[in-house]
């Protein structure tokens, strides 16, 4: 396992746990990018969403890596599936939230002279670490507002971002990048003679 940081920056414009994870793999100038490159890469990324505390490079699960691209591969089907309205395998994500799933325990607190629920988000197994985002995809698709979740209609980009605009008219998954370019585009081909 490299010991370097090899996690480069997705886009985080989904708006969503779920989404976010799925544009870690994504297409800028008709070439494709996966920000995942080895278990450090996904353990990074899992940190900068807040979803890992500060472990070190030995602690990363082996295997992290693939059952992460493998998850991420079939949480996209998932969503292409629920847009369309046609059923998909959905053995994977079912095993990950079984097998990864935080455990509950109830216990003594000294200090306040009573009982309370300590939950524990196991960090010793890939399905672990990645459990999180499949109850956020889980949310998302079972979810009353999914109908707002769309795909960037930038030509060459494939990010998918919820839309909670207050009047869910958002057509690309950033203004600053697709919003722009497409906005240029269209304006430079009304300008040709």
């Amino acid at each position: 396992m490299s010991t370097e940081n090899t996690f480069t920056g997705a886009p985080l414009v989904g708006d969503n746990l779920a989404l976010d994870f799925i544009n870690t793999k994504y297409v800028v100038d008709g070439k494709s990018h996966d920000c995942f490159s080895d278990d450090k890469s996904v353990a990074n990324w899992l940190k900068s969403v807040g979803l890992l505390p500060d472990i070190k490079d030995q602690q990363i699960p082996t295997g992290l890596l693939t059952e992460a691209r493998e998850f991420r591969d079939m949480a996209r089907n998932i969503v292409n599936a629920a847009m369309n309205k046609t059923p998909v395998n959905l053995g994977l994500i079912n095993r990950l939230l079984e097998t990864g799933r935080p455990t509950r325990q109830l216990e003594w607190d000294e200090e306040l002279q009573k009982f309370r629920t300590v939950v524990y988000q196991s960090a010793g197994s890939a399905s672990g670490l990645l459990w999180p985002i499949a109850d956020a995809l889980i949310n998302l698709v079972t979810s009353d507002k999914f109908e707002f979740v769309r795909q960037c209609e930038a030509h060459d980009c494939i990010l998918l971002f919820h839309d909670l605009s207050k009047s869910h008219r958002r057509r690309w998954c950033s203004m600053a990048t697709c919003g722009n370019r497409m906005k240029v585009a269209a304006f430079r081909s009304r300008k040709k003679p």
